[in-house]
């Protein structure tokens, strides 16, 4: 899946027409997970499930001079688009690369922290997935994620949501569904505590999730990009009734100038003794 989300993305990044509008919705979430993280002059990070670079590039910029950040991605697109943003921001010390989160390619004890925005969801095999995350971690060092929360929220229910109320005969593919996994309170923070982390703490939060642009902007952005929810919204995509009350839903939150979401999300840390 990861795959297919970059191939999608990549493509709307190339067209320079949603990437900045992405980037700054997404900013108050990746200020959330840097400040969990608790970065600090010197330190060596490793941002799985990376992307287009956050929060690698907050994280590099915060540490210049003075730390590295390494960002990897199972996506064989994603290193690049993130590599291209980093040469923007004028960053020398962080890297991408291709690899996958179940098969780390550093050696025991090589990063001081570990993080990862909106990817912990699409871990195959958790379990191993965390061991790994726990192995390449320095004693003392700190993961810290950030998953959805609850696809009740109004970024997914004014779009997917309105689709299922339109059309009652359709159900939200179990590929979307997972990407709310971690929803019930307690969830995530059990999965680092059963791989060992200890002092492991988990905040339901809400931070801004606000569309810099028009309704039918962010509509074209959502279908681009919302690969787990595909086979439903190809179901829907001649559907001119469907689009027209998505449409309709989205105005409602437009005040001319953003379409105003704000976003539910599970922050969670631990610490490998």
């Amino acid at each position: 899946m990861a795959e297919q989300v970059w191939d999608n993305f990549s493509r709307l990044n190339a067209k320079d027409r949603f990437k900045a509008q992405s980037a700054e919705m997404g900013e108050a979430a990746t200020e959330a997970l840097v400040a969990e993280t608790q970065v600090g002059p010197g330190m060596r990070v490793l941002d799985v499930a990376c992307g287009s670079g956050e929060p690698s590039i907050s994280i590099a910029t915060l540490l210049r001079g003075t730390g590295r950040v390494v960002g990897i991605d199972l996506a064989s697109a994603a290193p690049q688009v993130a590599r291209e943003r980093a040469r923007q921001h004028g960053l020398d010390n962080v890297e991408f690369h291709q690899a996958d989160v179940h098969e780390l390619p550093f050696a025991d004890e090589s990063f001081d922290r570990v993080t990862s925005r909106f990817g912990v969801m699409f871990f195959g095999d958790l379990a191993k997935a965390m061991s790994e995350i726990r192995r390449v971690l320095k004693p003392g060092g700190r993961v810290a994620l950030l998953a959805w929360g609850a696809m009740t929220q109004p970024f997914f229910d004014t779009m997917v949501g309105t689709i299922v109320r339109a059309r009652p005969e359709l159900e939200v593919p179990a590929s979307g569904r997972a990407v709310f996994k971690f929803a019930t309170p307690g969830t995530l923070g059990g999965t680092l505590g059963a791989a060992g982390f200890s002092k492991v703490e988990e905040r339901m939060c809400e931070v801004n999730w606000d569309w810099h642009g028009t309704p039918e902007e962010v509509w074209d952005y959502f279908r681009g990009i919302a690969i787990p929810f595909q086979p439903l919204l190809e179901k829907v995509a001649n559907d001119t009734e469907v689009q027209q009350a998505v449409l309709g839903a989205l105005r409602e939150r437009f005040d001319g100038e953003w379409v105003r979401f704000g976003a539910h999300v599970v922050n969670v840390s631990g610490i490998r003794e």
